[in-house]
């Protein structure tokens, strides 16, 4: 990255850190993968259970094989061999961990969290349950506002999981958001999280990378 690109997006990511802790929420810029984990270490503890959403980003950043590391007590959604039943029962679970590991669709510059889940199961347990969430994010998905976070959903962020996931839909097909009625559509819940009441839940731990989708 040019040296001057990259003065703006630490600009960029300093102002939203500045205003998630308004916000009430606490955030953290490291410059890497390995730096992201060092911020994790400090967050959770040995022994802690531990659980996460879908994300790419837990993928490339290593997060998800550092958790399967044996420290924690992981409910790795990911194992081979799961039945649907099993899923569903890590779901529940997932609301009573100590922390529960995420990305977000979108970051606003505002301090806030924009997401859109098929399930809902990932967003619940953002918004309540797990004592800590840690949301891990490529300096990609920082936003100005609402608005762009929103088009940034429609334009990348759903079409590209649902190209992921095989979905049959319009957006897997075209590129972007068609608000489309079909039967294996992703987009059911959207949820921002603007504001927290305790300041030690919600941890955002921004990545000087391109993460995720």
């Amino acid at each position: 990255m040019d040296n001057n690109v990259k003065f703006v997006m630490e600009k960029r990511a300093l102002r939203t850190i500045d205003n998630l802790e308004k916000n009430n929420m606490k955030g953290y810029f490291v410059q890497n993968e390995e730096g992201a984990i060092e911020k994790i270490g400090e967050i959770i503890k040995e022994g802690d259970t531990v659980s996460l959403g879908g994300s790419m980003t837990l993928f490339e950043t290593g997060i998800i094989e550092f958790l399967r590391s044996g420290k924690y007590n992981f409910l790795d959604r990911y194992q081979e061999g799961l039945t649907p039943k099993d899923i569903k029962k890590i779901y529940r679970e997932s609301f009573s961990a100590d922390a529960y590991f995420t990305s977000t669709n979108a970051l606003t510059e505002e301090g806030e969290l924009y997401n859109v889940d098929g399930r809902g199961n990932r967003v619940a347990a953002m918004i309540y349950g797990p004592d800590k969430v840690i949301v891990v994010v490529g300096i990609n998905k920082i936003v100005k506002n609402l608005d762009d976070a929103i088009m940034r959903n429609r334009e990348i962020a759903a079409p590209a999981n649902a190209k992921r996931l095989n979905r049959k839909t319009p957006c897997s097909e075209v590129g972007y958001c068609m608000d489309c009625s079909s039967k294996e559509r992703i987009c059911s819940d959207y949820v921002v999280i603007k504001k927290q009441m305790d300041a030690d839940r919600i941890h955002v731990i921004i990545v000087n990378k391109e993460l995720g989708y």
